[in-house]
């Protein structure tokens, strides 16, 4: 799929069409639709030097925004990055228990963003995280249609056969789950490993549907989320997409969906993150509250495929989205 030429309309003029403020905010990759709504109640947003306390309002590039006394900046160049989440990280931007985030654990030298959905303190492997709020809505979205696939360690006993019920969807306590694929990998004695795939991502769907079988989920690895894959990325680490490629994986009526940037110019003061990149030093709240870390690696790429792999690793690789019943799992598999 081509994108839209450039020529048809300027990024200026579909920055300055008249929108919601709490999607003005989020495209600035402030804070998602839901949390500008909350500051907005809580009195934390001005605009045009008034106190707001709706959302319902519209503004326009000729209107000031301040969020906790600071302009709101305009919206840089819509970014991604992918980044490996170890398992005991809450995805949230404060956690009231106080438990360690992945915002904590993020490198210093990336700007403020945010997560697109989120994993379980338990789960490990891919997310997304972009510095464009409308991207992350538009990509956590079901009609989306992204493909979300996982690798499961279960306890317990089960077939194929009742793995390929779960097709045709399933209904757990009153939830109705769409259409799921899954593959028995692999048998340990009581211990099994899983290929689940699927395009919802209801909250806590793998363990849900799984203990309707008479499974308990002891490890939860997610191995791709459309069109990128967790590879041979080690725990902690980060890599961003490179724009070309980015907009490319998009395609024009995502770009255009979530109002996408791709002309500004990089902000002076950051760099990429260099992929694999790691950084020790503590990090500093920012105006939205998120907090950022140096992530941790692990000490090779060896441990890590050793930590995500329960077969012998084989070169040939297969297309992304697919699930083969037959022959060793590929590079696909290699996680």
């Amino acid at each position: 799929m081509q994108d839209k030429p450039e020529t048809a309309q300027t990024p200026a003029a579909e920055e300055d069409r008249p929108e919601r403020i709490a999607k003005r905010m989020a495209r600035a990759g402030l804070c998602s639709r839901r949390e500008a709504e909350a500051w907005i109640a809580a009195g934390r947003v001005k605009l045009n030097g008034k106190v707001l306390h709706t959302p319902a309002v519209t503004v326009t590039n000729a209107d000031r925004i301040e969020v906790d006394g600071e302009a709101l900046r305009s919206k840089d160049r819509t970014r991604l990055w992918l980044y490996h989440k170890p398992a005991g990280l809450v995805t949230t931007n404060r956690d009231p228990e106080g438990r360690r985030t992945v915002f904590d654990a993020l490198p210093e030298n990336l700007p403020r963003v945010i997560s697109v959905g989120r994993l379980d303190i338990n789960t490990e492997g891919l997310m997304l995280l972009t510095n464009d709020g409308g991207l992350a809505r538009v990509l956590e979205l079901p009609e989306t249609g992204w493909l979300r696939r996982y690798r499961v360690r279960v306890h317990g006993s089960v077939t194929q056969p009742q793995l390929d019920a779960l097709q045709d969807g399933i209904a757990v306590e009153g939830v109705l789950y769409g259409s799921i694929e899954a593959i028995l990998e692999r048998v340990q004695g009581s211990n099994a490993w899983i290929t689940m795939a699927f395009r919802e991502g209801k909250n806590r769907e793998v363990k849900q549907v799984l203990g309707a079988l008479g499974l308990t989920v002891t490890r939860l690895i997610r191995i791709s989320y459309g069109p990128f894959q967790l590879g041979d990325m080690e725990t902690g680490t980060v890599r961003e997409i490179r724009g070309r490629t980015l907009r490319d994986q998009l395609g024009a009526r995502l770009i255009e969906k979530a109002g996408a940037q791709f002309e500004s110019a990089m902000p002076k003061a950051e760099k990429p993150a260099p992929a694999g990149s790691k950084n020790h030093a503590a990090g500093k709240k920012d105006g939205g509250g998120k907090q950022r870390k140096g992530a941790t690696r692990a000490s090779s790429t060896e441990q890590a495929l050793g930590k995500l792999s329960t077969r012998p690793r084989k070169a040939a690789r297969k297309p992304a989205g697919s699930i083969s019943r037959k022959g060793k799992p590929g590079a696909d598999r290699r996680r």
